[in-house]
């Protein structure tokens, strides 16, 4: 049984869907009879894995969301094929080696922003103006823990992920009678872009799970389940917020 029988009509549109979060979030939203849109610079197995169990309702575009003009071919191959977007899921993301600021070049600076924020700007645009058309769409966007507090990147990635929230609240709010525009803020998740925490004896894994009130890591699934509540109608009246799931760090 889906959990949630609304997404079947659902045009779901994703980034950095080969892995992490955005594979999870990409599962959840097919599980729901979504057709899912997904795009990443990389192709993986789990990503094909996807593509053969779902061969209709699952369109896989390689691309590099730091480039405008592929990001721009990835939204007319969306709006050729289905015509209408109902959900924008801007998930990709990169991290800076917790690098502060006289670490950090000014071309990692620019790698982390254009990666993390104005691809998010970027494909925004791209599909704003068919929601506002339609007269409806929800945009979650993903942020973290980092954009709340420091300690949770470097000043690359802190920096830009505090710009997102700032960039999604105002995205909501100049248009909030037609879309909605939401931020998930995930602590502590076990995927991929973490797995150097993971290696040996894994004691910065430890270390970190030790800290979090919850004691333990999430899984990108746990992710993709809030999302999905995100993106429902049950939480039609949630505009602009920062949805934190961190095991209870930011309490701390």
């Amino acid at each position: 049984m889906r959990q949630y029988p609304e997404f079947a009509t659902k045009i779901v549109v994703g980034t950095g869907v080969a892995s992490g979060i955005g594979l999870a979030q990409a599962q959840a939203f097919l599980q729901n009879g979504a057709l899912f849109f997904g795009a990443d610079l990389q192709e993986t197995k789990d990503l094909h894995t996807l593509q053969q169990s779902y061969p209709t309702a699952f369109h896989f575009f390689k691309c590099d969301v730091r480039k405008k003009d592929e990001l721009q071919a990835f939204a007319r191959e969306v709006l050729q094929k289905a015509g209408q977007v109902d959900i924008l899921l801007n998930t990709a993301g990169i991290l800076d080696a917790y690098r502060p600021t006289l670490e950090t070049s000014e071309e990692l600076w620019d790698d982390i922003f254009n990666t993390n924020l104005k691809s998010i700007f970027l494909l925004t645009n791209e599909f704003l103006p068919t929601m506002l058309a339609q007269k409806r769409g929800t945009i979650i966007n993903m942020a973290s823990i980092a954009g709340l507090v420091a300690g949770g990147g470097g000043a690359a990635y802190t920096a830009s992920k505090h710009a997102i929230i700032g960039y999604t609240k105002q995205l909501d709010l100049d248009y909030a009678p037609v879309i909605r525009a939401n931020c998930l803020a995930p602590g502590a998740i076990k995927t991929p872009m973490n797995q150097a925490d993971f290696l040996g004896e894994a004691l910065m894994a430890k270390e970190v799970a030790q800290e979090t009130p919850a004691k333990r890591w999430a899984q990108p699934e746990e992710v993709a389940q809030a999302t999905l509540f995100l993106a429902s109608q049950a939480a039609d009246y949630i505009h602009g917020v920062t949805l934190p799931l961190d095991g209870g760090w930011l309490e701390k």
